[in-house]
């Protein structure tokens, strides 16, 4: 399908943007969260820093609790700024930083763990600044009416991105076992690839009122390329704006920490929705006195919660007492989910207007309890097994073939972390 144009021949801006977009998330894929790199952090410490488990549960769980504290603020940072390209690039060096400085620091037996945590802990709010600053630079450019599509390809390439990574780390883990740490090299590479596509963004294809809500369409996607007399692709000056122009009125965020507070300014924006009523920003307190949306937050808390910890449980016990075998299963539960994740975001986004997202919501959350309830019953049976035949059997006794069926459930994993990536935006 070619590229959309305007009249006069051009092509519109919008096309250019989610193309360079969609390369940005792939290479977010492995920085996004840290999640990738958190599960592959915790397998190294406890494989080659002789890390308890205990030990390397304490530091993620501080980068859980600080991602966790950092979100709203970053939330904010991210729609408040017209520097969104900037902070989002800043946030993918800083938690690079932090990842190497895990792997090249961290003493054996836990020496430096109070250390060791200080450095999740400020992992945790950098990392808080992705997902705001991924979503809102994609509103920006295609408009609350583009991004159910655009979130879903969004989804598909950071997933994609993430099995890709983690395919490089688990193969370069099992190949230099067990001296691991050269693995993050892969977190640099990513860094670079999502620098060198940001810098593709220019400050022209953002509309930081749709970025904010404030209005449904973005401009970028009406908007025609410019090009030179060389033909390469420029951004034309913008036009003097009269004293008494829209474009020079004050800029507020999406709503205010203020409990009463109102600016003429936000009389002026309006909502293309209703025309008629002016969009003005929600106080926090008027946020919290909405009972679908804290219904809502409720149940994606409480899901992330139960879903959270599953996956390092999982790698933990594969990673565990199973040398350079043990550090490739745990690469593959990474893998297995973020592959099931492609296709569930390809799908959320393809059937979202046919069956609603309440109903892709309520399959996303039966899958944790089938999901839990299957490791616990293999968890037992690897437990109850004593010995058997060493074609199928490890050296501790524990089934291959149970392990084989534990990384199956991460499937599970792909369907419910991927619908809920998708559709909670």
């Amino acid at each position: 399908m070619g590229l959309s144009t305007l009249r006069d021949g051009r092509p519109v801006k919008s096309e250019r943007a989610t193309k360079t977009l969609s390369r940005v998330a792939l290479f977010l894929g492995e920085l996004r969260d840290g999640l990738t790199m958190i599960n592959m952090q915790s397998a190294f410490l406890i494989s080659s820093k002789s890390y308890t488990e205990k030990q390397a549960g304490i530091m993620f769980v501080v980068f859980g609790i600080s991602q966790f504290l950092f979100q709203t603020p970053a939330g904010y940072i991210m729609d408040y700024s017209n520097k969104k390209v900037h902070l989002l690039g800043f946030a993918a060096v800083g938690t690079t930083i932090l990842t190497l400085i895990t792997a090249l620091c961290a003493q054996d037996n836990a020496a430096n763990l109070g250390g060791m945590v200080f450095v999740k802990f400020l992992q945790g709010a950098v990392t808080a600044l992705i997902p705001p600053g991924l979503n809102s630079i994609t509103q920006g450019i295609v408009g609350t009416v583009g991004m159910t599509s655009q979130v879903s390809m969004n989804e598909m390439m950071n997933h994609l991105g993430t099995a890709i990574i983690c395919v490089s780390g688990s193969l370069l883990a099992y190949a230099l076992y067990p001296d691991i740490g050269m693995l993050f090299i892969v977190s640099p590479i990513a860094c670079m690839g999502v620098i060198y596509y940001l810098s593709q963004i220019r400050p022209g294809d953002i509309d930081h009122e749709a970025a904010r809500g404030l209005v449904v369409s973005s401009k970028t996607t009406t908007k025609g390329e410019s090009f030179d007399a060389s033909g390469n692709r420029y951004e034309p000056p913008s036009p003097p704006l009269s004293p008494r122009s829209p474009g020079n009125l004050e800029v507020k965020p999406s709503f205010t920490f203020g409990f009463s507070e109102q600016s003429s300014s936000e009389s002026a924006q309006s909502f293309a929705l209703q025309e008629e009523k002016p969009k003005k920003a929600d106080t926090p307190w008027e946020i919290l006195q909405d009972p679908v949306l804290a219904i809502f937050v409720l149940i994606c808390f409480v899901f992330h919660m139960a879903n959270a910890t599953i996956l390092p449980l999982v790698m933990q016990t594969l990673a565990v007492e199973n040398g350079r075998t043990g550090i490739l299963m745990s690469g593959l539960c990474i893998i297995i989910a973020q592959a099931c994740m492609v296709a569930t975001a390809k799908i959320c986004g393809d059937n979202a207007g046919i069956y609603g997202r309440k109903n892709l919501f309520l399959i996303g959350l039966f899958s944790v309890p089938v999901r839990c309830a299957l490791l616990t019953f293999l968890l037992n049976m690897k437990e109850n097994i004593n010995g058997g035949d060493d074609d199928w059997y490890y050296d501790n006794g524990g089934s291959k073939w149970i392990d084989v069926i534990m990384l199956a459930t991460q499937i599970f994993d792909g369907i419910g972390a991927g619908i809920f990536g998708t559709m909670y935006v």
